[in-house]
């Protein structure tokens, strides 16, 4: 089996060819971090519009890399949602028009899904049912991954989202862009001693905060008082702990094979090594996809097309681009503004 994967969702394009025993044939990636730095953040339309121009390129270049053509693919998989729109339908277009031209079955991927299964590209051990903490730039999740399409969320963000608050605390304190790896590398230089909130820490309830870390982060950096590379470290200590003890939460009541994460933000050394220590205090495998399947890319795409391609899961050429997607649809709303479903 072998899947043609297409990712377009935010600001990075990508595409890549994935074979159903987990071999990676090409990747090929377009980063845009110097369109979007003088903005400190990724920008709707200049992201669509480098989608456009460096989608097809990558394409023919991933098929010369793995050295096949079109027709040798068994099916297209693209980003379907959830995401910035304008890009999504980038990417889920040039997906329904290469399965059209090439008569190959289409496969409609949820991003979050992408993410949710690429430990499973990384691990051929990894076996359902996981707990999976799904930690990104738009969402902060635990859910217990079933199989494949059978996700029950245990857990979310009620305000934002772990990586979007690594971003505005990058942004807040001068760091660059992007947001994440530059409060790492600031925090490595500084100490966890400024005072900084711990939103949810110890809550019965089972969700997740980082508002007001947020804006402690911005009151703090205000007053003046602390070094960006202390009050950096500050927050990345608290953001981990918050992580930490609202998934212990979730391990003390379920029945799982593994601990698993996933997303933009697992590729945060402090964040890895935090989750690493929880699995063992409870005697269960931790895995987590090498730091470049943990951001945005094409091959997760693939993997998670190929792992539904082979289920019998296809799509129809008329199906509709979503800005919002969830994993588990009858899980029950929360209570916040924004929640990331």
């Amino acid at each position: 089996m072998l899947i043609l994967g297409l990712e377009s969702s935010c600001d990075e394009t990508a595409a890549a060819l994935v074979t159903g025993d987990r071999r990676i044939l090409a990747h090929k990636l377009a980063g845009q971090e110097a369109a979007h730095a003088p903005y400190g953040g990724v920008v709707p339309e200049i992201a669509a519009r480098a989608h456009v121009e460096a989608l097809e390129p990558l394409v023919a270049a991933a098929l010369d890399e793995a050295g096949v053509t079109l027709a040798e693919v068994d099916a297209i998989a693209a980003t379907a949602g959830p995401g910035l729109i304008g890009g999504v339908m980038v990417g889920l277009v040039t997906g329904k028009a290469l399965a059209h031209a090439a008569g190959k079955p289409l496969v409609a991927v949820n991003h979050l899904e992408g993410h949710a299964l690429s430990p499973r590209l990384a691990d051929p051990s990894l076996d359902f049912p996981y707990l999976l903490l799904l930690i990104s730039g738009g969402h902060c999740q635990l859910l217990l991954v079933e199989g494949v399409a059978r996700y029950r969320r245990l857990a979310t963000t009620i305000d934002d989202a772990a990586g979007e608050a690594f971003d505005k605390t990058a942004k807040i304190l001068g760091l660059g862009f992007p947001g994440g790896p530059a409060v790492e590398r600031a925090a490595a230089q500084g100490r966890p001693i400024v005072p900084l909130p711990r939103p949810l820490l110890g809550s019965p309830e089972p969700h997740f905060s980082f508002a007001g870390l947020k804006s402690a982060v911005l009151r703090t950096h205000n007053a003046g008082t602390w070094t960006k590379e202390d009050i950096a470290a500050s927050f990345q200590q608290a953001a981990v702990e918050c992580l930490v003890d609202r998934t212990r939460r979730q391990l003390g009541a379920i029945d799982a094979t593994a601990l698993v994460v996933a997303g933009g933000v697992a590729a945060n050394t402090a964040v890895r090594s935090a989750l690493e220590g929880l699995a063992g205090e409870y005697g269960l495998p931790f895995s987590v996809p090498p730091q470049w399947l943990c951001t945005d890319n094409a091959a997760m795409i693939a993997w998670a097309g190929a792992e539904r391609f082979a289920a019998g899961l296809t799509d129809p050429l008329d199906v509709a681009a979503r800005p919002r997607w969830p994993l588990d649809p009858d899980a029950e709303k929360v209570r916040g503004a924004g929640v990331k479903a």
